[in-house]
């Protein structure tokens, strides 16, 4: 018995597909993003209480990550790094 797997040839699969890889890098990209701030607020030997790692770990967006990253290397207090957003 044979199975018709030309869907999975099409080039409607083909974009399910690239949409999917891109979505992943996107969000592999955002938890570095979001592992790099908080690296460097734990290696200023800041304390990181649970809400603002999972407010960092939440972000998706990489420009806020940036933001935050920069803030990090300079910032008092961990909770400063969101300054006025």
């Amino acid at each position: 018995m044979a199975v018709d797997l030309s869907f999975y040839k099409s080039y409607i699969a083909e974009e399910i597909r690239d949409e999917g890889r891109e979505q992943g890098r996107e969000q592999g990209c955002a938890q570095r993003g979001a592992e790099d701030v908080l690296l460097v607020l734990e290696q200023r030997g800041l304390e990181v209480s649970e809400g603002v790692r999972g407010r960092i770990m939440e972000c998706q967006d990489p420009e806020v990550l940036r933001r935050w990253l920069a803030r990090a290397v300079s910032a008092p207090v961990a909770e400063e790094i969101f300054g006025e957003e």
